[in-house]
Parts: C-alpha cells; sequence; structure tokens
C-alpha cells in the first residue's frame, strides 16, 4: 500500500533482548522514524503480514526463528521490505552470509545510537534506489513487449508484408542499433548469392532472402539499455539479449508470408557443432537458410565498418571462416563460400550501399 509524503518511514525493530529494543525504539522514534518492536522472528512475521514496514532492523541471535531465518523469510514473502542486522562482534562471518542472502547492512554490537540511525538511513536510501530501479524495469519491459507486440499485429494485419514494408523496418532496426550502413541489406544479398551457388529452389531463396533481411527483427523486445550498452554484458543482460531469436521468431510467424523467413530468425545463432541459441542445434538440425546466414554474415561483420573499429579485409574474413569450419559453420557452406572470388562480394557490397543510398536520397 503506498503511502503520501508526509507519512513517517516505518521501522520495525525485531530484538528479544526487551532493554536493548526499547532502547532502539526511543532512540530512532526520537529522530523522525514510526518504530515498532517485535520479540521474535514469530512476531515479527506476523507484524509483517498484517502491517506496511519500509525496514526491518533485527537481531541475528534469537530463539526460535533467528536472524537469517527471517531475513530469508522476508526476502521471500515481502521483497518491498529492507532489512539490517544487528549482530555481535563474534559473529561477523553470519553478517557476511546476511548481505550475500540480501541484506542492505549490518550493525556490530555493541553500537553507538548514531551510527544506527547512520546506518538505516543508508539502508533506505540504497533500498529505496533498488525498488525505483526495479519499477523502472517493469515499465520498460511492459513498454517491450507492447513494442514487440504491437510490430507482430501491424505485421499479421498486413497479411503480405510489402518489400518497401520490410525494407523499412529493417533500416529502423539498423538506425536503432547504429550498424553499418545496409548491414541487413546486404547480409541478405550475401545469402541470395550463397544459395545460388548452392543450387537453392527459387522459392526457398525467397524465404531466405527475407529471412537474413529480417534476422534480427527480435531485438525490438529487447531493451535499449542492452542493446546500445558500450561496454561488455552482465551474464542476466546476457540471458535477456539471447531472448531475440525467439522473439523474432514469434513476431515473424504471425505473418502467413513470412512464415519461412522465421526459421532462420529462429535459427540465426545456431552453431554447426551445437554450441549456439536458442535451442543448441547441431548440423542439419539447423535449417540451410539459417546455415548459409551465418557465413554471409560472419563474412559482413569482418569486413565492414563498426563505431568501434574499420572493417578488415576479405582475406581475414575468408581465414576467420575457413578456421570455424565444422565448428561454427557448415563446411559444405564454406566450400560454396570458397568458389565466390572477392570481386564478387566486393561487388555486391558495392551495389547494396550504393542502392541504399538512392533509397535514401529519394
Amino acid at each position: 500500500m503506498a503511502r503520501t509524503m508526509s507519512e513517517q518511514i516505518r521501522v520495525l525493530v525485531v530484538e528479544d533482548e526487551g532493554p536493548v529494543r526499547a532502547l532502539l525504539h526511543d532512540y530512532l522514534q526520537s529522530r523522525g522514524f514510526e518504530i515498532h518492536g517485535a520479540a521474535s522472528g514469530e512476531e515479527a512475521l506476523v507484524l509483517l503480514s498484517g502491517e506496511d514496514f519500509d525496514l526491518v532492523l533485527s537481531d541475528v541471535r534469537m530463539p526460535g526463528i533467528n536472524g537469517m531465518d527471517l531475513l530469508s523469510e522476508i526476502r521471500r514473502r515481502h521483497s518491498g521490505v529492507g532489512v539490517v542486522m544487528l549482530t555481535g562482534c563474534e559473529d561477523v562471518s553470519q553478517a557476511v552470509n546476511a548481505m550475500k542472502t540480501g541484506a542492505l547492512d549490518y550493525i556490530l554490537k555493541p553500537f553507538r545510537l548514531e551510527n544506527v540511525e547512520a546506518s538505516v538511513r543508508r539502508a533506505l536510501e540504497k533500498h529505496g534506489e533498488s525498488r525505483r530501479q526495479a519499477c523502472y524495469l517493469r515499465d520498460l519491459e511492459k513498454t517491450i513487449e507492447e513494442r514487440s507486440v504491437a510490430l507482430r499485429d501491424t505485421l499479421r494485419s498486413l497479411k503480405e508484408a510489402s518489400e518497401e514494408t520490410l525494407e523499412a523496418l529493417v533500416a529502423a532496426l539498423d538506425a536503432r542499433e547504429h550498424q553499418t550502413l545496409a548491414h541487413s541489406k546486404r547480409v541478405s544479398e550475401y545469402t541470395v548469392h550463397l544459395a545460388e551457388i548452392m543450387d537453392v529452389s527459387s522459392g526457398a531463396m525467397e524465404a531466405m532472402r527475407k529471412g537474413a533481411m529480417l534476422h534480427d527483427v527480435g531485438k525490438i523486445g529487447i531493451s535499449d539499455t542492452i542493446l546500445l550498452k558500450p561496454g561488455n554484458l552482465t551474464v542476466e543482460e546476457w540471458v535477456e539479449m539471447r531472448r531475440h531469436p525467439e522473439i523474432g521468431h514469434w513476431i515473424l510467424n504471425s505473418v502467413e508470408s513470412l512464415k519461412s523467413a522465421s526459421e532462420i530468425a529462429l535459427a540465426h545463432h545456431e552453431r554447426f557443432d551445437g554450441q549456439g541459441y536458442p535451442r543448441n542445434l547441431k548440423g542439419e538440425e539447423i535449417p540451410l537458410g539459417a546455415r548459409i546466414f551465418a557465413v554471409a554474415d560472419s563474412l559482413d561483420a569482418i569486413t565492414s565498418d563498426r563505431p568501434y573499429r574499420q572493417g578488415r579485409f576479405y582475406e581475414e574474413a575468408r581465414w576467420e571462416i575457413i578456421r570455424n569450419s565444422g565448428t561454427q559453420f557448415d563446411s559444405r557452406v564454406v566450400d560454396s563460400f570458397l568458389r565466390v572470388s572477392p570481386e564478387v562480394w566486393d561487388h555486391i557490397r558495392r551495389a547494396t550501399l550504393e542502392a541504399w543510398s538512392a533509397e535514401r536520397a529519394n
């Protein structure tokens, strides 16, 4: 239940020693907090189930439900409440464990009352920031979900997505991620050329072209804070980033004319050795279009300029692709790639960029 700004901060002091509990109650109340007391962990849980508190200040050593057990229960059942632990000098290891479990701070006994107040205020500030961040992330997740649903519904309503619609969508996605000019269009042309070399049928080739062009459409469901982060992603952020193939598949699969293309969006981060994601597909379990795209995308990634580095020469890309044949890439696709001269790849790159520039000028 939200309270108005004029209401006091409510702190629950959990301490089995009556004199210590009374001392903390009187001092913190004199410093402007609304203080309630509990003589045990059991009593604290009863109070927490019926009333709103901002912070719990709990002793570690108590009979019955001790401070560590109480902390775990609060984290499980009352995640909006912060916890600060009181502990004796001999219990420092317990205090460290409490911090690892989710306590905001710990106070060593015997304590100075002014230090208790300082710790409580620091903990409240830290907890408030965490709650604001959690609220922001929930709102952001809702916005991203709404954006993904809106795009899916728009494409589905079109029945047949026009080439102009797809190219406009791709241009917007590339611009959002500050991609190299015409990246998605270029990699789709590379994919088509490789498919031609491999004698892919015209119908399958068209699905590959659209799938390659729209391979990263699922990134519309990834927040800008992750997608545009300049440094390394955390483990949690990588988990979020790796959702984009499935989001892309979900969006494209709603349009009849893009169902085949959606399989490439889903599988474009799979590896031939089974070490890719999201499904750890291996070998020919991976759709041929995704296997072809993987080589085309690697060629473009290595030879294109990026904000953080200049593009490298074709020979470097060629060597990298050969080196990963049979592991990251299907060796049959690599063999077909090697049959194409560097001049052909360069012609495709220049022609795509010129066409893209002309479209932007009109």
